[in-house]
């Protein structure tokens, strides 16, 4: 059993993609509002992994920049977002990950160095915007 919580990594261009309400006007501005969104997440948990829960939100391109904020770390990636997700489940191995995300190649990847996948919704509440 691990000592240590639940690591969520949640791919962040692909969850702020999941909703066409804008947000590609204001990218950063989007990754920001999930930023924020991901603070309860952090504390409460999402089905079937309580809080609290280490929460790494991955921005790229446009985003890359958005700082982290009490309960929820920020990386952005250089290169791939998707590169840097399956790193970082690679360096937490024996440690329980849950990556967030649609994307079903980083599904894939992620899922062979033994990480769960839950969709953008398990993060998401159903009247969530990130546009403005």
């Amino acid at each position: 059993m691990d000592t240590l919580p639940v690591l969520l990594i949640v791919d962040g261009a692909n969850v702020v993609g999941s909703v066409p309400d804008g947000w590609w006007r204001d990218r950063r501005g989007a990754a920001e509002r999930l930023r924020d969104g991901l603070v309860g997440v952090a504390a409460e948990g999402i089905d079937g992994w309580p809080g609290p829960l280490e929460v790494v939100l991955v921005v790229e391109g446009a985003a890359r920049g958005v700082g982290p904020v009490p309960g929820v770390g920020v990386v952005s990636a250089h290169g791939s977002g998707d590169d840097l997700i399956v790193e970082t489940v690679q360096a937490a191995a024996g440690r329980t990950c849950v990556v967030v995300t649609a994307d079903r190649e980083l599904r894939r990847r992620v899922e062979a160095d033994g990480a769960r996948c839950v969709g953008p919704r398990a993060v998401r509440p159903p009247d969530a915007t990130w546009s403005t």
